[in-house]
């Protein structure tokens, strides 16, 4: 099932597909369940609400605004370095415990949103990613139990302004510039996709032109690991994003380096959930 939060003329509404085409409400409509991100803040259950959306009117996706599944995650936490491919254009070795750093919600951008290049650098980088949101909260969550917190997957874009992001060992302003991080279109739920959406398609184009091209079983810590292990440290709370880490064939690591442009479109694809796609505009 995929579940869509947008609005129409600042009125927020919820739509859901499983394949027939979308169905859903408005806010103001009777029998609107909720928004998106205010169902999985309350550990509503999504398929159930996905099924009962299915019954009511259909939905245009492109007479709408579609917006961030979560637009104000509780938290969003990132996984760098988390590819061998990537690892190795980087010239690091693998590691034995996650990188794990802080995007915060005024960089989040919607599918179709511009993603902004800073008047302070030209050094605008593309990170293909899938998204993980985190449906039932928790603290120390054993693996095995891990995957049973998971409201469902989406995809990110982690733009880096790179110079940035170098200038310290500290990643957090280099990813945090606002306008960066295209979080959408929508979200899927767990049934539809192999446990931890392992084993699918991630890829990442260029005006068409892939430029990453991997798969999810490559993750070094998958989305089970990555959960147990961050959860040792902080309480996960229903709507807080994991972004798991980009393949290799990023910009910077390719010779000369290739930096997204205004005028550039970039979309990153995921098998089984969908395509984010944004252009590339100067802030």
């Amino acid at each position: 099932m995929r579940i869509v939060h947008f609005e129409k003329g600042r009125i927020p509404g919820i739509a859901a597909d499983d394949g027939s085409g979308w169905h859903g409400l408005m806010e103001r409509e009777s029998g609107f369940p909720g928004t998106l991100p205010g169902l999985i803040a309350q550990g509503a259950d999504l398929l159930r609400t996905g099924r009962e959306l299915l019954a009511r009117q259909a939905i245009d996706l492109n007479a709408v605004r579609i917006l961030p599944p979560v637009p104000k995650p509780p938290k969003i936490l990132c996984v760098g370095l988390n590819y061998d491919d990537h690892l190795e254009e980087s010239g690091l070795k693998k590691p034995v415990y996650p990188e794990i750093f802080a995007r915060f919600a005024t960089s989040l951008i919607a599918h179709r949103e511009p993603i902004r290049r800073p008047r302070e650098s030209s050094a605008l980088d593309y990170e293909a990613e899938l998204a993980v949101v985190i449906g039932r909260g928790g603290r120390r969550i054993h693996r095995d139990k891990a995957l049973d917190h998971v409201a469902g997957y989406s995809l990110f874009n982690d733009a880096s302004i790179r110079d940035f992001q170098l200038r310290t060992p500290q990643w957090t302003m280099g990813k945090n510039f606002d306008a960066t991080g295209a979080f959408g279109p929508w979200l899927v739920t767990p049934d539809a996709v192999p446990p931890g959406a392992h084993g699918l398609r991630i890829q990442g184009r260029m005006n068409g032109r892939v430029m990453q091209d991997a798969g999810t079983d490559q993750l070094i810590f998958n989305v089970s690991a990555l959960i147990e292990m961050i959860s040792v440290a902080m309480s996960l709370e229903p709507g807080d994003v994991i972004i798991t880490g980009t393949p290799g064939g990023v910009g910077a690591a390719r010779k000369p380096p290739v930096f997204m442009q205004p005028g550039d479109v970039f979309e990153v694809e995921i098998e089984g959930i969908g395509v984010l796609s944004n252009p590339i505009q100067d802030e």
